[in-house]
């Protein structure tokens, strides 16, 4: 479609739109975060895009999860992903791997890739996906949300940002305690997707080191520095 990235050329020059659709980005995770994500790739025209995820669809993902609908009830989160990318941009092309990501397969599922973007729901998984990440040199942008609240930041490999955010004991996060709406993973999953183009393009200022802190609540916007 001649005019698919016409929007986005006062935002990014020629050339750079060009270029991010020879780049390869890996999600892992399909769900509340993820399921943004991947739309927001695919619309900008990210060219390759990995999908990675075990899980099938239940009733308490539609209430938030984009890629959810009540037909896909038991169905592979990440083929849907690549159903609906198909519909959305058929120029991406979106490798899934229905499968969780473990100590013994990360490496060989994120090897490749130009960025990762975290799109996972706990802290050992977490652990794990920074460790493949660093491994790989590869930059990792992380995600997470509980309520009204979330937080983001740019991983660059050899910087151990999760030993810095969890303490060592921590395995699960608190997003069943304070429950997960629809509108919180829309918008850490959109600044997810502004960084990973940022770390793309070398453009502008990325949270690398830093630590952006939401609370939708009280309107409250906060970044820390490692």
């Amino acid at each position: 479609m001649k005019n698919r990235y016409q929007r986005n050329m006062n935002l990014l020059t020629p050339d750079e739109n060009h270029a991010i659709r020879e780049k390869r980005v890996c999600v892992v995770g399909c769900g509340g975060l993820g399921g943004y994500i991947i739309e927001m790739l695919a619309r900008l025209g990210i060219g390759i895009i990995t999908a990675i995820d075990g899980d099938v669809f239940d009733e308490t993902n539609l209430n938030r999860q984009l890629l959810s609908e009540e037909g896909l009830i038991g169905k592979s989160k990440a083929e849907a992903a690549k159903a609906r990318i198909q519909k959305v941009n058929s120029e991406v092309v979106v490798h899934t791997k229905s499968v969780f990501l473990k100590e013994e397969n990360a490496l060989a599922l994120i090897t490749g890739h130009d960025v990762v973007l975290d799109a996972l729901d706990n802290i050992s998984s977490r652990r794990i996906l920074e460790r493949a990440c660093e491994a790989e040199g590869i930059p990792l942008i992380h995600g997470a949300i509980a309520g009204w609240y979330g937080q983001v930041t740019t991983i660059m490999p050899g910087t151990h940002v999760f030993s810095k955010l969890y303490p060592e004991t921590a395995d699960k996060g608190i997003e069943t305690e304070l429950g997960n709406p629809s509108f919180t993973p829309a918008l850490v999953a959109s600044i997810q997707v502004s960084e990973a183009l940022k770390v793309l393009l070398k453009k502008g200022e990325p949270l690398e080191g830093k630590l952006l802190t939401l609370n939708l609540l009280d309107h409250e916007y906060q970044i820390f520095e490692f």
